[in-house]
Order: C-alpha cells, then sequence, then structure tokens
C-alpha cells in the first residue's frame, strides 16, 4: 500500500491508544474513484485536516493535504 497512489475526501477523524501507550492518528478517506480507505497519519497532518478536507497521497511518499 505504500507505493499506491490516491486521492480523497477526509470522512471521520479518530485518535486511540490502540496498544496502551502510544497514541494512534487515523483518517478515513473516502477515494475519489469509490471506495473508502483507513489510514495512519502523523500528528502534524491529522491536526491540520477536518472532516471535508482533500488528501492526496503520491506513489512513494506519505499523504498531504490537498
Amino acid at each position: 500500500m505504500a507505493a499506491e497512489a490516491w486521492r480523497g475526501t477526509v470522512a471521520a477523524k479518530r485518535r486511540a491508544l490502540l496498544d496502551g501507550s502510544s497514541l494512534y492518528r487515523r483518517l478515513t478517506v473516502d477515494l475519489d474513484g469509490g471506495g473508502r480507505l483507513k489510514v495512519r497519519v502523523p500528528r502534524e497532518l491529522w491536526d491540520s485536516l477536518e472532516v471535508g478536507d482533500v488528501v492526496v497521497k503520491s506513489a512513494g511518499h506519505d499523504p498531504v493535504k490537498g
């Protein structure tokens, strides 16, 4: 999946302590081509996004705000 490219709209933002010690930030993204994807993202990106914002991931790169 890391090499895959996609574009979509943030449908939901979630934070969780999945392992009891590390806070994970995840986005649910509705893909432009159809379908839905759950993506773990760094804090800086998670903080900068709101539901409805566009997120773009180029092949071989991390997702960015579009």
